[in-house]
């Protein structure tokens, strides 16, 4: 099954949890053993898998990519001025996959799914897929 849902991010840089819109597609899905693969459809923003219990975390994690990838020195900023942002995200990647057992995400106690915005606000695509 797949499906497709829109993230509205509010600013330039920010970390969206979005499990919980993940696991109502798996619950619609029906789906007790299988994989779910969560991969979001542009080139400035990423999907990672890691803390969701702090929302410190969210703030370190924009701030540690800010500080590997300084805004205004890319090349690709000659043309659209966002060159960071599409570093930021080709580092973290468009997507994750996560194995599904007993008809829930298998992810550990503290971790959660979150889009990861590094050029909004944008409306940002993300499709699941469970097989």
């Amino acid at each position: 099954m797949q499906a497709t849902f829109t993230v509205s991010t509010r600013r330039a840089r920010e970390v969206v949890d979005i499990t919980r819109q993940v696991a109502a597609v798996l619950e619609r899905a029906g789906i007790t053993e299988g994989l779910c693969t969560v991969f979001v459809r542009h080139a400035t923003a990423a999907v990672v898998i890691n803390e969701n219990a702090d929302p410190g975390f969210r703030a370190d994690l924009v701030t540690a990519l800010d500080g590997l990838f300084p805004e205004g020195v890319w090349e690709h900023d000659k043309v659209d001025d966002n060159g960071a942002a599409h570093l930021k995200a080709a580092l973290l990647g468009p997507s994750e996959v996560i194995p599904v057992t007993g008809g829930r995400l298998a992810l550990g106690t503290w971790q959660g799914i979150a889009l990861v915005e590094c050029d909004g606000p944008r409306e940002r695509q993300v499709i699941v897929d469970i097989r």
